[in-house]
């Protein structure tokens, strides 16, 4: 379909990708929320070259697997690049990842690194080594994006990483944020596009599985530790959805459901000498409705 499409006829045509067969009812339904994600965000457009982030976990591949079906079916043409990050651990698989890409026609690339043996010279104290290593890798991405000609970098990020990031700053950086499901780099060259938003973590692990694609760990010495703070807060939703079934989709449905007005950030909700002096500047260059809206 072409880009000059009407958005509205974009997104019918787009929603009939959930009424196709599909190999199976999780297939179908990772599929249903991956279209609903990229409708509601906007996250993959017409000629769009989509470079995705292939760590070899299960986040990754189910989110490759996935944009691959839904490229074959699109109303629009994009294409898609495998990339993966080698930290240089000696244990890590990339052979495997390679050879599954190939195996199943997705064009890939392995950018060895020595993302590994610095970690200990830049980590900071009572910093985590998965933030600083995903920063870094997250640099190298940049780089090859542009190299590649990519116009969209999607990563593996799932509804529990949303509300579990969300938790995260909350309890432990004092800050109300999660993720968005767009972004765009500081220096505005690059497109971040996390599409699978709204499928859980238990639903991309059951999918990888049932499409036979290898697991492949990171093989980093701090990966799958306990303690880190956000196994802990891991465990935390998983044992309030036990008790309280729902509430991650409440969770997720609260990050767009934000209420400025209610909140003690001045930047969003400033005083009321703040809002005041705003308002006359704005009376005084001719903005009545605003100046209402304002004062409201």
């Amino acid at each position: 379909m072409a880009s000059s499409t009407p958005a509205g006829l974009t997104r019918i045509v787009w929603y009939t990708l959930n009424r196709m067969s599909y190999r199976s009812a999780l297939e179908a339904r990772i599929a249903k929320k991956t279209t609903k994600a990229i409708v509601d965000f906007h996250l993959i457009e017409d000629g769009d070259r989509v470079m995705v982030g292939l760590s070899g976990g299960k986040d990754s591949w189910a989110l490759m697997q996935t944009l691959d079906r839904l490229r074959q079916r699109a109303p629009i043409d994009f294409s898609l690049i495998a990339v993966n990050v080698d930290s240089g651990y000696k244990e890590f698989k990339h052979d495997v990842i390679a050879k599954t890409c190939e195996e199943r026609g997705w064009e890939c690339r392995i950018e060895h690194t020595s993302i590994g043996d610095v970690m200990d010279d830049l980590l900071e104290a009572n910093a985590t080594p998965c933030s600083l290593c995903a920063r870094l890798r997250r640099g190298v991405l940049y780089r090859i994006a542009t190299e590649v000609g990519a116009t969209k970098i999607a990563l593996g990020h799932h509804l529990d990483d949303f509300i579990e990031t969300l938790l995260l700053n909350l309890f432990f950086a004092g800050a109300l944020k999660a993720m968005p499901a767009r972004l765009v780099s500081d220096n505005g060259e690059h497109v971040v596009i996390r599409p699978l938003v709204y499928v859980g973590e238990d639903e991309a692990r059951l999918y990888t599985k049932e499409v036979g694609l290898p697991i492949i760990g990171c093989c980093c010495p701090a990966c799958g530790d306990l303690s880190l703070q956000r196994q802990r807060v891991k465990r935390l939703i998983l044992d309030l959805e036990r008790e309280h079934p729902g509430v991650k989709q409440s969770m997720l449905k609260a990050l767009g459901n934000v209420m400025p007005r209610h909140l003690l950030d001045t930047r969003v909700n400033p005083s009321g000498e703040l809002r005041d002096s705003v308002a006359l500047r704005l009376e005084e260059e001719g903005h009545p409705s605003t100046l209402i809206h304002i004062r409201n």
